[in-house]
């Protein structure tokens, strides 16, 4: 399925103005039962609390090679469109996939985040410049002589809420919130987002109807189970 930029882009800010929750709830009644990640998953830094992008897919592998970079992983970061968050998967257990410079050149180049199945680093610098990013842990330990990207822009697997696989594909969509991460598949993110958005609407009126005094049995009589 492909969009125009401004529609994409329109899309994008609109997934902004919804929760993860009800996007999961959306996803559940059209049997998309598998798109939640792991709660490994969190923001770095702490404040980096929403993200909201196209999916950019890089992957790579622990391979021991020589000091001195490595340049399909700088390749595969130029590559990167406005809009897009990197999305990275591997067997890199204990090792850096991103930090500062990468976080750096991927905003120059209009990418709204990163989404790690691995470490970060220079955590309080990227947090300076105001990139948002969900990894699954810290590390100092950079991926240099140790850890390779293999190929960019491939479907990839990224750990899902139940242990399980999540497939992100190159263009799914990807929303980050205080509650998690969850992956849109491309095909379905228009009606996903409608069905978010009427939900958030209702959830909007309940909040003002309860604080105004409805009882919360009388709000799911009014609304139904949201």
């Amino acid at each position: 399925m492909t969009f125009t930029a401004a529609k994409k882009e329109e899309i994008r800010l609109r997934y902004l103005e919804v929760d993860t929750s009800n996007v999961a709830d959306v996803l559940d009644n059209m049997n998309l039962l598998q798109q939640g990640l792991s709660s490994q998953f969190g923001p770095y830094p702490e404040t980096s609390k929403r993200m909201a992008g196209w999916a950019y897919t890089i992957r790579g592998q622990m391979t021991p090679y020589p000091q001195g970079g490595d340049a399909d992983k700088m390749a595969a970061c130029q590559a990167i469109s406005p809009g897009e968050i990197s999305v990275w998967s591997g067997d890199g257990n204990g090792i850096c996939y991103f930090g500062e410079l990468i976080a750096l050149g991927m905003k120059e180049r209009g990418s709204v985040g990163a989404l790690l199945d691995g470490g970060i680093r220079d955590v309080r610098w990227i947090g300076e410049h105001q990139f948002p990013v969900f990894a699954c842990y810290r590390t100092p330990v950079q991926s240099i002589g140790r850890w390779k990207v293999t190929a960019s822009q491939v479907p990839v697997y990224m750990r899902g809420h139940d242990g399980g696989n999540v497939i992100v594909r190159p263009g799914d969509f990807i929303l980050c919130d205080d509650d998690g991460a969850i992956v849109i598949p491309v095909e379905h993110v228009e009606s996903v987002l409608i069905e978010s958005e009427r939900l958030t609407a209702i959830e909007k009126n309940i909040r003002i109807d309860i604080a105004n005094g409805l009882s919360l049995a009388d709000a799911l009589k009014k609304y139904g189970h949201v």
